[in-house]
């Protein structure tokens, strides 16, 4: 196997990561006032988590992560991406705060600095108050008023030491997997209300990146999305067509409000009554000058007017997701990015890996097949950067095998794995490499 990285060369200031979330790795599901999140509920409902599994345990990150931030220390990254949970220092979403909660998040960003990590802070990774939930949810402007709210609260707990801020991670998901297909929290199935959603998330992201610049906010401030460049299966003008609806409803639905003001012309046309409601003054709040986009980069997109586009049949490798390997969509997605949005002046890409077979042998996980995927795709982070383009930030999805949402603990998209009956960490072929490569990195090699 040939190694793709061998010869590239990052700036000593090149942002290198791993990244988690919290109700994936941290377990400790109502210890210390915890309050309880839409996905607590969600993974009771009878079929929604393939093994029929939830985040209570988890990787007991609550419990070690002095010993997690050692690993990632050992690692060689200089950047740690992590969520907060919302329930666990603001019980029910609103009113009081709960100190036990804030504290384990003192400990946790304090432990990076004294390990000469940076803290990469997201507010929101999908564990919604299930509290909130209960008055509307995402679908109730409320909801809007009290993240704003959040944002402030974890500002003047954390915001001194953080080296950046994220409001959202992926809204994408939490709208059109949670409100419209029903797969993912809060479980629910209505187009219309996930449009309405998509809009409260990005207003949210709006109000809270100005209500934190006026509180004096000195990290660096922004929005991670899931992205990709989409494709039509066939040259035919139908999957050609498909194509740009498709990419009109993942990037353009998000990116065009948040750089431009603006949603996309022919998919708002499209949606009729189904488009969400607006205040006035909402598109102004939403476009607020961002410090970085942080791009979640897996696959491309490839749509069909006949049927879904299977790549496995089509010849291409996949991962145990039935996800294709498509390296160049990274540099070809950081490209049309820079060049369509110029007003982001910075691309982090936030999240990168992939649920690979982890083969034991000798006593070690051989991840050839990871280690592979994560070489192919900082290559297309080079290339992107050689074309101009602002990528400044590059981390691996995840640090852990972790609860794999839906998917359960099935798959496993750690660099480190993770025995579940023991809680024993072992470091992948992957992250032996990455820390080989790091460490080149660091030299100038």
């Amino acid at each position: 196997m040939t190694d793709p990285t061998t010869a590239l060369h990052f700036p000593p200031d090149f942002v290198w990561g791993v990244s988690t979330s919290a109700f994936q790795i941290e377990g400790a599901a109502d210890a210390d006032g915890k309050g309880p999140s839409i996905w607590d509920t969600f993974c009771r409902q009878s079929g929604a988590i393939a093994d029929a599994s939830d985040g209570r345990v988890a990787c007991e990150h609550y419990q070690r992560w002095a010993d997690d931030l050692d690993l990632i220390q050992g690692l060689g990254v200089n950047a740690y991406r992590f969520s907060v949970s919302w329930p666990r220092v603001q019980p029910t979403g609103q009113g009081a705060w709960n100190e036990a909660g804030l504290a384990f998040y003192d400990r946790l960003v304090d432990g990076m600095l004294a390990r000469g990590l940076q803290p990469h802070l997201t507010l929101n990774h999908w564990d919604l108050p299930q509290a909130l939930q209960d008055q509307g949810g995402w679908g109730s402007r409320e909801t809007v008023d009290r993240f704003v709210d959040y944002a402030l609260g974890i500002q003047r707990r954390l915001g001194d030491r953080l080296a950046s801020l994220c409001t959202h991670n992926e809204p994408w998901v939490v709208a059109v997997l949670g409100h419209q297909n029903g797969v993912f929290a809060p479980g629910l199935k209505d187009e219309a209300l996930a449009l309405q959603v998509s809009h409260h998330l990005l207003l949210s992201h709006g109000r809270a990146v100005k209500a934190l610049r006026a509180a004096g906010a000195r990290e660096k401030l922004g929005i991670v999305l899931n992205l990709a460049p989409t494709h039509p299966a066939t040259p035919s003008a139908a999957d050609r067509a498909k194509a740009i609806v498709e990419d009109g409803r993942l990037l353009r639905w998000y990116m065009d409000p948040l750089c431009q003001g603006r949603y996309p012309v022919d998919i708002w046309l499209d949606l009729g009554e189904k488009a969400p409601k607006m205040q006035d003054g909402d598109l102004a709040e939403i476009r607020q000058p961002i410090d970085f986009l942080g791009v979640n980069y897996y696959s491309r997109s490839v749509q069909s007017a006949d049927k879904p586009w299977d790549p496995k049949a089509a010849g291409k490798e996949v991962n145990e997701m039935g996800w294709e390997v498509y390296p160049e969509g990274l540099t070809e997605l950081l490209l049309r990015l820079h060049r369509d949005y110029p007003q982001v002046p910075s691309l982090w890409v936030t999240e990168n890996g992939g649920a690979f077979p982890d083969p034991w042998v000798d006593g070690r996980v051989q991840d050839e097949a990871r280690t592979r995927y994560l070489q192919r795709h900082i290559a297309a982070v080079q290339a992107a950067r050689q074309e101009g383009v602002p990528v400044d930030a590059y981390m691996v999805w995840s640090l852990l095998d972790n609860f794999e949402w839906s998917s359960g603990y099935a798959k496993r998209f750690g660099i480190v794995h993770v025995d579940y009956e023991t809680q024993q960490r072992t470091l992948k072929d992957s992250a032996r490499w990455y820390r080989q490569f790091l460490a080149a990195q660091a030299k100038g090699a």
